[in-house]
């Protein structure tokens, strides 16, 4: 089917105490593996292109690609820009067809990130394109932060509220504990930081970054109040390398990169596989292709189960 915006699927996914997998793709094994895995487990799903993906495959092939996926999916599919580090950026992507975009202004002066963001919402709105923002800041681990970095930049609920009403932004990001690139899952949420925000902001989707470093029952406590778009990239990266490394030990003679590369395609197809039944969102698309708002019912196992 073709590209959906994520405006009505986080609106379902908040209604219905679940979270939809944003996962980051940087070749087509993970595209294929990310798409392959929402069809299967019926599943509405979220196509990351970051600034690296950018850079690496060109904006036009990286996003043909997942349209390409799209295309052959009876699920919904948005391709979304992570991390969109200005308006011309943002501008850039639209035009190449993205179906949501978002504007990093975490860096900025307060002031500055409300000005461009707001910038670039009442541009994108003008196409019905729903624009992500983030307010403080979901440090990087290379940076050997501290406890008290990442508590420092954490989101000021207070300033969460002014921020949503003055900008018009449809989803916010919000550090609340987690720190990006970490390939062990040790951090926990700040889940009562969460809940004031929540408390300021009621209508707003919220969005996890860095999620790769979070506990997975921080994960799943945090989608009851109101995450409900949770970005994956480092642990699909540790996938495809380690199954490509397995795979070379393995078959050291082997010069056919497909027959190497589909090792690394299933390893990061079971990763999103495990994410989706964490975060609920399997199963929540009816057979029509549209997301039913269906509310989940969680026991103890943290695979996703519902009851």
């Amino acid at each position: 089917m073709p590209l959906v915006t994520s405006q009505a699927i986080l609106k379902a996914a908040v209604e219905g105490r679940f979270a939809v997998g944003a996962f980051n793709a940087n070749n087509m094994e993970q595209v294929q593996a990310i798409v392959d895995a929402a069809v299967e487990e019926r599943a509405p799903v979220i196509l990351q292109v970051s600034q690296g993906a950018i850079l690496y495959a060109g904006l036009e092939f990286a996003a043909a690609m997942v349209k390409s996926a799209a295309a052959e999916a009876n699920v919904p599919v948005v391709l979304h820009l992570d991390h969109g580090t200005d308006f011309e950026q943002n501008v850039r992507c639209l035009r190449a067809g993205f179906t949501s975009l978002m504007f990093d202004g975490s860096k900025l002066p307060f002031e500055e990130n409300v000005a461009i963001t707001s910038q670039v919402v009442d541009f994108a709105h003008m196409c019905g394109i729903p624009v992500e923002a983030e307010l403080g800041r979901v440090l990087q681990s290379t940076d050997s932060v501290s406890e008290e970095d990442v508590r420092n930049a954490m989101t000021n609920p207070d300033q969460a509220l002014e921020f949503v009403q003055r900008t018009g932004c449809d989803s916010l990001a919000v550090a609340i504990g987690s720190v990006h690139a970490m390939q062990a899952a040790a951090a926990e949420l700040d889940i009562e930081r969460l809940k004031a925000i929540r408390a300021k902001v009621a209508d707003v989707p919220f969005v996890l970054h860095g999620s790769s470093g979070v506990k997975e029952e921080s994960e799943v406590e945090a989608i009851q109040y109101g995450v409900a778009k949770i970005n994956v990239a480092t642990m699909l990266n540790v996938a495809f390398t380690e199954a490509l490394r397995k795979a070379i030990a393995d078959q050291p003679t082997q010069v056919d990169p497909r027959k190497l590369l589909v090792h690394s395609r299933d390893a990061v197809k079971e990763v999103v596989r495990h994410k989706i039944r964490l975060f609920g969102s399997s199963g929540q698309v009816t057979a029509s292709g549209f997301v039913s708002p269906k509310t989940v019912h969680r026991t103890a196992n943290l695979g996703g189960a519902e009851e």
